[in-house]
């Protein structure tokens, strides 16, 4: 009988796997074609004046098709980021039961509930044949919906399959169970508690981050702690219940119809050619060499060329991981610290979050209502001030500590490295100064400048003649890890901050401010202010505090006379800083998900905390001098 149930659950497990193979496959050449269709479409609309609605609107759908095939893929290859502090060190055993809890505590509840509210929002889209709202556009709109609710169905088959297999790998069961029936008893006490209405002895809201911090520290991915726990506190709390997270789906639709999102997955895509290639390496490493025998040359080439490519994106996710496929081999390779490198190519890629054209920035405009070139502007000093700042450190930090940051010796003459450092700089600059120029010049979008620079990519590495099948396969299937790793924790985040609104987090914060007596001086209001997104950016996505705790602070913002201009900037730096923070800090997960197990996460945390004092001391300085943000211009 075990026998014969050990075959089927072999069986099992071989198709599902294969399944996500398929499906992870079928995004990889989605990625390709995305790239080139954008191009297309660009070229069309800017030489020929002839677009099309529904070109684009096939683009966004195939945007979508890729992180949303890629989620089980991801799955299969234990892509989803965890913080990995005590996890690393755990016994085989261990592992295997922090999976088999993932999947059966938070990935199936999560799954599950979603599937159930996606599939009501595709049968009411196809009821009333929902087409698009623009004219030329595309019709049957519960396809694409439908590819959701198909997302979904691919992923819990998946984590069924991810249990069969940690189950497999478990050698003392009878510890499993024990643990098991450990969980079941606590359920069981909860349970209890909440059928005879026993009032909280905290107020929710700060038991969601106390168990999300628990749960993110034993070792849970990232993305399902977040979907998770969302699950399980509307489900024991009676004011807020499963129904607050029927909107989720609709949500999830709201990211997957948002283009400018669509840069992520061909940012990446760009930056695995220019990686795989050589390209970025060379680049790198020849403004290493121009430092001559700087010690941390190589880390100061990082956070300037990781300063362009963020401005190139403006989204830290695809900037974090850009930089951690191109930058963290290299450094590593040169025995720099891990805590540094890491450190760098974290602080770096959240540039984006403030050097135009940044979404922070023009999200805040919005909400704001004020004008998003003059953000831009306004941004730019603040931006150049923490390069600044960077390298300054970087300098020091190799002064005193010769082993972090060892200089690469040369002995060729300094003529030959210049010559040599231009041929190889000059053609990945040149790439850069297209998709970057493009955006600033208004040609193009951020997603159009990506797809150009994917295509540019390929060609450097045509001419480097390290162009081949391969590489692109690779880069191709690795983006579609990447952009579901970073789109899943995005999911999550979004039900984490639906439950935290329904719980009152947000009236919590309305309250907190309106009730204090000191609201009166502006410098203790822009104190709290700060504080408080801070301590927000640590749990919830800038877009949550963009919508949610922003347009609360707007009216106080104009009741004391304080520059609303400024104001945003110092929201927009602070929410840098809170994207390093550990341990929640998002651009720390994205680098773990690129870096894999090149570093640790004690290592990312240790690099981080410098720079995050870095970015601490210029709010600090924008504050006392706010006239810096005008120099470009009011």
């Amino acid at each position: 009988m075990e026998s014969k149930i050990n075959r089927i659950t072999d069986i099992y497990i071989t198709y599902s796997d294969r399944i996500s193979k398929y499906a992870g496959f079928l995004a990889a050449f989605l990625v390709l074609l995305l790239s080139l269709l954008v191009v297309y479409d660009a070229g069309m609309r800017y030489l020929f004046s002839s677009g099309s609605i529904a070109l684009q609107e096939v683009e966004w759908h195939l945007f979508d098709l890729i992180f949303l095939f890629g989620l089980s893929y991801a799955l299969k290859h234990d892509k989803h980021v965890r913080v990995d502090i005590f996890f690393e060190g755990y016994s085989k055993d261990t592992r295997a039961i922090v999976q088999i809890l993932s999947m059966l505590l938070l990935v199936l509840p999560f799954s599950l509930l979603f599937l159930n509210d996606a599939f009501d929002m595709t049968m009411q889209s196809y009821m009333q044949n929902e087409i698009s709202s623009d004219p030329g556009g595309l019709t049957h709109r519960w396809l694409i919906k439908a590819m959701l609710v198909m997302s979904f169905v691919l992923l819990i088959l998946q984590a069924l399959s991810e249990v069969l297999k940690a189950y497999h790998r478990l050698e003392n069961k009878r510890a499993f169970m024990m643990v098991l029936l450990g969980i079941l008893l606590v359920g069981v006490l909860v349970y209890l508690a909440w059928f005879n209405r026993m009032a909280f002895w905290i107020d929710p809201v700060f038991l969601m981050f106390a168990l999300a911090l628990l749960l993110l520290l034993i070792g849970f991915q990232v993305a399902f702690v977040f979907a998770g726990v969302a699950v399980f506190f509307a489900v024991i709390t009676d004011e807020v219940g499963l129904h607050a997270l029927e909107m989720l789906p609709y949500r999830t639709y709201g990211i997957m119809g948002n283009v400018t999102l669509m840069a992520i997955p061909l940012f990446i895509f760009m930056g695995l050619i220019l990686e795989k290639s050589k390209m970025a390496e060379g680049l790198l490493l020849s403004m290493g060499k121009l430092f001559g025998q700087v010690r941390g040359g190589l880390a100061i080439s990082v956070v300037l060329v990781g300063a362009i490519l963020a401005a190139s994106t403006g989204i830290v996710g695809a900037s974090v991981v850009m930089m951690s496929l191109i930058a963290l081999p290299l450094m590593l390779k040169h025995q720099y610290s891990p805590a540094l490198a890491s450190g760098s190519i974290a602080a770096s890629g959240t540039l984006g979050q403030l050097i135009p054209p940044s979404i922070v920035l023009i999200i805040l405009g919005d909400q704001m209502h004020l004008s998003v070139g003059d953000l831009f502007r306004a941004a730019v000093v603040p931006g150049l001030l923490l390069i600044i700042l960077y390298v300054v450190y970087i300098l020091i930090v190799a002064h005193f500590n010769k082993d972090m940051a060892p200089a690469i010796v040369c002995d060729e003459p300094y003529a030959d490295i210049v010559k040599e450092a231009l041929k190889a700089i000059m053609p990945p600059l040149l790439l850069i100064a297209v998709v970057l120029g493009s955006i600033f010049m208004g040609i193009a979008s951020p997603s159009e400048s990506a797809a150009v620079g994917v295509i540019g990519a390929g060609l450097l590495a045509l001419f480097n003649r390290t162009f081949s099948f391969a590489l692109i396969r690779y880069a191709s299937i690795e983006t579609v890890k990447l952009t579901a790793m970073i789109f899943m924790i995005l999911i999550g985040a979004t039900a984490f901050s639906l439950v935290f609104g329904a719980l009152g987090g947000g009236d919590m914060a309305m309250e907190f401010f309106s009730s204090d007596g000191d609201m009166g001086d502006k410098w203790t209001f822009i104190l709290i202010a700060m504080l408080v997104i801070f301590i927000l950016g640590f749990f919830i996505d800038f877009i949550e505090i963009a919508f949610v705790v922003v347009p609360i602070l707007v009216p106080i913002v104009a009741l004391l006379g304080i520059d609303p201009i400024w104001f945003a900037i110092l929201i927009a730096m602070n929410l840098q800083a809170s994207f390093l923070t550990p341990p929640f800090g998002f651009a720390l997960f994205y680098l773990k998900g690129a870096a894999g197990d090149k570093v640790s996460t004690g290592a990312i945390y240790k690099g981080v905390i410098p720079f995050i004092g870095l970015q601490l001391l210029a709010l600090g300085i924008i504050v006392m001098f706010p006239e810096l943000i005008y120099l470009f211009g009011e």
